[in-house]
């Protein structure tokens, strides 16, 4: 699975999980998407595409018996996206000088290579076990990407064989504008998600850093649970860098 939320600090286990988790996020990267973009496709076109794309139903790595060909992603395309810009290859170069350098390798460091090299998008993370729950959680946040409220939304496809979950990404410009980042949460929810969430910059992807790495660093930045006492009803968001609740 392409996005892996950080879980509970604990033993390392070697080899370390998180190299198994960023081949199998390179290999979906690579595999076919299933793709409704709504600056090319007529609105009219969704909601068939949304019933013959269920992320449920969509296998992983489809079936060659029946001609049916692996899928990486289902992904919408919103209104106004444009393809994150950065220099992904400079930044990995970057990281790899970094790790010889004897420099720390922690979050600090990791945004200033993202920083100089243009690498700021981010995305909010939903993990839910595959059928109506993740299903209807999808529906939600597509919808907001084809009416413009989120820029690229995407769900990985269903592996039998997996763990069970699949993984919900809803994505912004700017991992350091924490008040975008606060926006974006706010129109998931507003979209009708109440499960956990946890976001990730792009730049921990393409660096591999998941769950369980050498490094011992979360790869979230933020996470956000659903007050449902609270009234109004509202976000609890907390910086995992600083420990504090962001109001």
């Amino acid at each position: 699975m392409e996005e892996e939320e950080a879980h509970a600090d604990g033993d390392m286990e070697t080899p370390f999980p998180a190299d198994t988790y960023a081949a199998e996020a390179m290999a979906a990267d690579m595999d076919p998407w299933i793709v409704f973009d709504a600056r090319r496709t007529p609105r009219s076109e969704f909601d068939s595409w949304l019933e013959s794309n269920r992320p449920s139903q969509v296998y992983r790595f489809g079936d060659e018996q029946a001609g049916i060909s692996p899928v990486g992603w289902i992904a919408v395309l919103g209104i106004d996206h444009c393809p994150a810009s950065g220099d992904v290859m400079g930044l990995q170069e970057g990281w790899e000088k970094l790790l010889s350098s004897g420099r720390p390798a922690n979050f600090q460091t990791v945004k200033e290579l993202a920083l100089n090299h243009g690498v700021l998008a981010g995305k909010w993370l939903m993990h839910l076990e595959s059928g109506f729950k993740l299903d209807r959680a999808w529906e939600c946040v597509a919808r907001a990407a084809v009416d413009g409220r989120i820029s690229l939304v995407k769900v990985s496809t269903h592996d039998p064989t997996g763990e069970g979950k699949q993984v919900i990404c809803a994505h912004n410009q700017n991992f350091t504008d924490e008040s975008d980042v606060i926006r974006l949460d706010s129109v998931i929810r507003a979209s009708g998600v109440k499960c956990p969430l946890s976001y990730k910059p792009d730049v921990y992807t393409y660096l591999g850093i998941y769950r369980n790495n050498r490094w011992k660093l979360c790869p979230t930045i933020y996470e956000s649970k659903f007050d449902l006492e609270c009234v109004p009803r509202r976000s609890r968001i907390i910086n995992k860098i600083t420990n504090l609740e962001v109001k």
